[in-house]
């Protein structure tokens, strides 16, 4: 598999997302490839790329953890820095699902106040780790100047919505709920709601974002 998987628009794209996977699955998962497909239909390229701990794990077929969030950064990083000088120069958002969103958030604003970056999308952000409400990674999001979009599960053991409403989140920070959905944004039979139905509507959520933004620039 080549290192980036491209979703590109039918015509000339508005603007470039780089989407980053989750800690345990990859590029090319359920998740990563129905959202960029339906985000990229929306006139917006989606550029999906994976960390070094993923390329290993696909190069050798052996589960392996996440990089250290600094080696995380630094790849996400170069990933930005390889965008950045297309000759395109079309306006770059980033973000990624659960892991893949919280290293993008902690480099958003020093790219955005660098007038490299227009916008962050977080993807079921994790708030906190899974059983462990007190660890909270939400220290950098208080003051947050990137314009920001967070989709977010109702039940999500990462940060549901009662938690979340008292986090204090930066003012840039828009927080979207899926009704009844988990991590993954997968609702219970019960609620009416459907898997697929919560990833188009998270999709067309981070469609509606990037086109804001556009307009406001």
């Amino acid at each position: 598999m080549s290192e980036w998987l491209v979703d590109r628009p039918t015509g000339e794209p508005r603007a470039r997302f780089l989407f980053a996977h989750g800690a345990g699955a990859p590029m090319d998962s359920d998740f990563m490839s129905a959202l960029a497909g339906t985000v990229s239909a929306q006139g917006i390229e989606v550029v999906r790329f994976e960390f070094p701990y993923m390329q290993e794990r696909r190069q050798s077929g052996k589960r392996r953890p996440p990089n250290p969030m600094p080696q995380l950064q630094k790849a996400f990083a170069a990933q930005i820095d390889h965008w950045l000088s297309q000759e395109d120069g079309l306006p770059l958002f980033i973000g990624g699902k659960s892991m893949g969103g919280r290293v993008a958030s902690l480099l958003a604003d020093a790219r955005f106040a660098a007038g490299q970056l227009y916008g962050l999308v977080c993807l079921g952000y994790p708030f906190h780790p899974r059983g462990k409400p007190e660890r909270l990674r939400t220290e950098h999001l208080a003051d947050l100047q990137c314009p920001a979009l967070v989709v977010q599960g109702t039940r999500d053991p990462l940060g549901n919505a009662e938690e979340v409403a008292g986090y204090g989140l930066s003012e840039s920070i828009s927080v979207v709920w899926l009704e009844d959905g988990d991590h993954d944004f997968k609702p219970r039979k019960a609620s009416g709601f459907t898997l697929e139905g919560h990833w188009q509507a998270a999709a067309k959520h981070v469609a509606e974002f990037i086109q804001k933004q556009l307009r406001g620039s």
